[in-house]
């Protein structure tokens, strides 16, 4: 009889053992051996990852693994380096916190970027709508049916080419629309279209964005109404970003920030500090596993930072007011685009990997992401002053 209860007892204590072991396993216990060391020792995870995948992690220096993949390490400081050939590489110092998971995620760019065009016949003044989905642009430069209002539409599946991605809303056959000034309605559903005359006059005309205008309507003596209404829709959306938000927190950024930007996915902030101040704690406790990069609290006014909302951090990135005038959020939420120096960088959200995407010529500041992150599309002639510019696309992928 003790025999028969003494198995079914043995297989509970294993089967307990077992799982407990399972569980300390989990947690990021590990024996050890070495001297002066527990024999069992508590680490931290580290999860790896990389666009595109297979690339490989240094940790300190040392080849150590390749994404994606979990790593079990000793709690403390690590610097961890992400690289593929035929990509720029990607570093950050990552803290591993005893029984947390850490992340290391690199979006990797590639060395050289295929460089494709989008149009053939001449683009002048593209404005990106406030969606962040398609382009406006005029063409001058063909016949007067084809020249005059066009829109690149990046979000269109599928492509068969590139170039067939664009539609014309409104021609020359009514006014010179090939020389109008455009600017997008905050929903992105109509354009403004300021048309110049030789004589010193303009008109303004109020655009369909969908489909060809046929018959525009001009709204020269009522633009004032219009931008009314427009500056209405966009304080109405403004205030519902901010709606949701605690209420701490929404004093905080009333009180402290300006020239807001908010991400795509509304989680984050560019602003510039309206004064100097300390910034209270949010989120009590604070959260872990999140990002480990130091932030900054105290801000200075005048200073370009960036809050996450999720993580309630706070970091100090190196754009002046002018800079983020044209700075634009990544399709990913998670990067910052960029000018200076003729020059397109992508920089992460806390301040790290600023990485110069494409050096070589475009005009101005007309620089837009891909609605799906794969490219980024600029207007250039090529340095070649005997043709007209044109949008062309840099390859990130």
């Amino acid at each position: 009889m003790k025999k028969q209860l003494l198995i079914p007892l043995l297989v509970l204590i294993l089967l307990v053992l077992g799982t407990v072991g399972v569980v300390t396993y989990g947690r990021g216990y590990r024996l050890s051996f070495s001297p002066g060391d527990n024999v069992i020792s508590g680490t931290g995870l580290l999860v790896t990852t990389s666009k595109p995948d297979g690339a490989r992690v240094f940790i300190n220096d040392h080849l150590t693994t390749a994404t994606d993949s979990t790593i079990n390490l000793a709690p403390g400081t690590y610097k961890v380096k992400i690289t593929k050939q035929g990509y720029l590489p990607w570093e950050k110092t990552i803290k591993i916190e005893k029984e947390v998971v850490s992340k290391a995620d690199a979006l990797l760019f590639p060395t050289a970027p295929k460089l494709e065009n989008l149009t053939d016949d001449g683009v002048e003044r593209p404005v990106m709508d406030p969606t962040g989905g398609r382009i406006a642009f005029t063409q001058a430069s063909s016949s007067a049916k084809q020249n005059g209002i066009h829109i690149l539409n990046m979000t269109s599946l599928p492509i068969l080419t590139l170039q067939s991605s664009s539609k014309q809303i409104a021609d020359d056959s009514l006014d010179i629309f090939s020389s109008s000034l455009l600017s997008w309605s905050p929903d992105g559903s109509e354009l403004l279209a300021t048309v110049s005359a030789q004589s010193g006059l303009s008109a303004t005309y109020l655009l369909d964005s969908s489909q060809f205008n046929q018959n525009p309507q001009d709204v020269t003596e009522t633009i004032l109404n219009v931008r009314t209404e427009w500056s209405s829709q966009k304080a109405k959306k403004d205030k519902s970003l901010t709606t949701g938000l605690k209420p701490k927190l929404i004093q905080m950024v009333e009180q402290n920030f300006s020239s807001l930007l908010w991400s795509q996915d509304e989680t984050k902030i560019i602003y510039a500090a309206s004064q100097s101040a300390s910034l209270p704690i949010i989120i009590i406790p604070r959260l872990l596993g999140v990002e480990t990069t130091p932030e900054q609290r105290n801000i200075e006014k005048g200073s370009i930072y960036i809050y996450d909302i999720k993580e309630d951090k706070n970091y100090k990135i190196n754009l002046n007011e002018k800079l983020l005038a044209s700075a634009k959020w990544f399709p990913d939420s998670k990067h910052i685009l960029y000018i200076t120096n003729a020059q397109i960088h992508l920089m992460e959200f806390d301040g790290t990997n600023d990485t110069i995407i494409y050096a070589g010529p475009f005009i101005d500041n007309y620089v837009f992401p891909w609605s799906d992150g794969s490219k980024i599309v600029i207007l250039t002639n090529l340095n070649n002053p005997q043709i007209p510019p044109n949008l062309y696309t840099i390859g990130l992928k």
